[in-house]
This record gives C-alpha cells, structure tokens and sequence, in this order.
C-alpha cells in the first residue's frame, strides 16, 4: 500500500489516492441527495458547471457495510502514514545530528592539525636561528698567561726501582 507511482511529475501513493476518492464519495453522495450535478472541471470537482467541464455520475451503490470498511481502510491507511512519517523524521534527525557530529569533529580535527603545523614551523625557525648564530667559543682568553687557567697538579711518575 505504500508504493508510490509517478504521475505529471508527482509522487502520488496509493493512500493518498485511496482518501481522494473516499472523500469525493461522500461529497458526491451528498450532491446526488439534492439531485445536484457534479461537474468535472480539470482535475477538481464542481458542483456549478464550468467551461470545459463535464457532468460525472455519483451515484454511490454501495452499501452501508461498504462504505465502514472503506472509512475503515481510510483510518488505518493514516495511521500507518501518520507512524511512517514519525519513523522518518526521527531518522532524518538521527542522520542531521550525526552529520554534525561528523561536522565538529572535523573542524576539531583540521585545527589541531593547523596547531600542530604551525608548532613543527616554529621549531624549524628555532633550528635554523639556532644553526646561524655564531658559536660561543669553548675555552676562555685572558690577556694575561694563565690567570684565569685553572692550576693543574702534575702527576708524578711511578719510578721503575
């Protein structure tokens, strides 16, 4: 009951279709108790004639038990569309939400990439500004010999008595 057909460019499901004609029915049968027309007009109905429209019969045969299980039919049919479109729209918002969920995680991710970019090229421009500054040199000079040389006690030799 929920196939859908494709119809001028529209989606129409047999439900639809199904209430259409149940509500024509009871509009017709109200019509056709006053011994009124009914006037096809496009694809709208009429109880006042207009251009281009024809006369359709309405006369509804069917009995009272009939008319119950369609009314019936019609009652359950929107209930199930009613539950149908429920399901779905939960689930539209389930997959919006894990949308942006994947969203944020994705702008979290691109920014701790840029942070850790832009932190490996400051470590390269510490390495380079470290590598050309000129070198402290390892040993100190003094003008005067030996001032600041720290004494040095000489090692005495092992005699080979």
């Amino acid at each position: 009951m929920s196939e859908k057909k494709e119809k001028n460019g529209k989606t129409v499901s047999k439900t639809a279709i199904a209430i259409f004609s149940i509500a024509i029915g009871i509009c017709s049968a109200g019509a056709a108790a006053q011994g009124a027309n009914t006037w096809r007009c496009g694809n709208t109905y009429s109880d006042q004639p207009c251009e281009g429209g024809r006369t359709v019969k309405v006369d509804d045969r069917r009995s009272d038990e009939d008319r119950r299980a369609a009314d019936a039919g019609t009652r359950s049919a929107q209930t199930q569309a009613d539950r149908m479109e429920r399901n779905r729209l939960s689930l539209e918002k389930a997959a919006h939400d894990r949308d942006q969920r994947a969203a944020r995680e994705a702008r979290s991710a691109a920014l701790a990439e840029r942070r850790l970019a832009m932190a490996e090229q400051r470590e390269r421009d510490r390495a380079r500004k470290e590598a050309n500054a000129p070198r402290k040199s390892s040993l100190s000079f003094s003008s005067s010999p030996g001032a600041d040389a720290p004494e040095r006690k000489k090692k005495k030799r092992k005699s080979a008595d």
